[in-house]
């Protein structure tokens, strides 16, 4: 059943005992692909608490709503840390996109195809976003001189880059233009993981307070998870139009798709489990977000991300982790 409670913001409820505690699964951003784990683990049953599903774009504060609703949530890796560091009573769990999807994209006519390439140029960018500070991170890595690139705010549209109004953009690369669209242009891209920039992309996390009373709903939810991203990437023609049903205005199939495929290896990594992230990339992260001067680690990354959900669902499951569980026809 669907809630409509306001113009972005969409509710999924499960059925289940009216005497279960009720948890609320809060996703920062609308329903797409990058949530189609958390869509699909619902959609199939795979929770067996009673889960309250949100899709709550733009909402001020996400982990501190997280924190004061006693809820689970899944954010970009940046947005949490610096919440934590500001105090927030949250902690990471286990992680959706093991990488960041930030990418800089060029138009291929441009020529512009490497970091050093960009120097001298325009670069459109969101302010304070996890793009800018990643783009820093590299250029800054790679000794090159970020005062000699020209940032224009708000121009990050694959619009502007084809209107000519910047000559490189940062985005999330499931964002980009859909080949098939008679308005297409060919991109390079640089991805900073090919600059050795590793940070975690989109994490789950909980309330402190959730976790300390009720650990059993952190594993349950997670284990849910992992099978609801194998579900996800299984066998399209199954998992598609689930996903297309919870907003079909919006949501069309051949997008999905294009998105699905434009992040499967942030989902499942080569020679990786899904949901487990990596602690040198957290450490990255940190080191990233003191560098950029965003923030100061007031709370060690010890206490900010706990990695025993994951190695206990693992443990108890071992076929969670097994390639086949994900391998069907696309």
């Amino acid at each position: 059943m669907v809630f409509l409670l306001g113009p972005d913001v969409v509710s999924l409820r499960a059925p289940t005992a009216p005497k279960a505690t009720e948890v609320k699964l809060l996703l920062d951003g609308p329903y797409g692909a990058r949530f189609a784990g958390e869509l699909s683990a619902f959609k199939q049953g795979y929770f067996s608490s009673r889960i309250d599903l949100t899709a709550a774009p733009d909402t001020p504060d996400f982990a501190q709503t997280i924190a004061r609703q006693h809820a689970i949530g899944v954010t970009t890796g940046h947005k949490f840390l610096l919440a934590n560091w500001r105090g927030v009573p949250v902690t990471a769990f286990a992680a959706s996109f093991l990488d960041t999807s930030i990418a800089i994209f060029t138009l291929e006519s441009s020529g512009l195809r490497r970091p050093a390439d960009l120097v001298g140029k325009r670069l459109g960018y969101r302010r304070a976003s996890e793009g800018e500070v990643i783009f820093d991170a590299m250029m800054a890595q790679l000794g090159l001189p970020r005062s000699q690139i020209t940032k224009v705010a708000d121009r990050n549209s694959f619009e502007a880059l084809r209107a000519g109004d910047v000559d490189a953009i940062i985005a999330p690369f499931d964002e980009q233009p859909d080949p098939a669209r008679s308005d297409f242009a060919k991109l390079n891209i640089i991805r900073p993981q090919d600059y050795g920039i590793h940070v975690p992309g989109l994490v789950y996390f909980a309330s402190n307070d959730l976790i300390h009373d009720q650990p059993s709903i952190i594993t349950d939810v997670l284990q849910g998870l992992i099978r609801g991203w194998q579900f996800a990437y299984s066998d399209y023609a199954r998992s598609v139009p689930g996903l297309v049903e919870l907003d079909p205005s919006r949501l069309k199939s051949e997008r999905l798709k294009f998105e699905l495929e434009q992040q499967r290896a942030l989902v499942l990594p080569t020679g990786g489990r899904i949901a487990d992230y990596d602690e040198s990339r957290w450490r990255t992260l940190r080191d990233i977000l003191i560098f950029t001067k965003l923030g100061e680690e007031e709370v060690p990354l010890a206490q900010a991300v706990n990695y025993q959900f994951l190695r206990d669902v693992y443990r108890r499951s071992p076929d969670l982790g097994t390639p086949a569980a994900w391998g069907g026809e696309k």
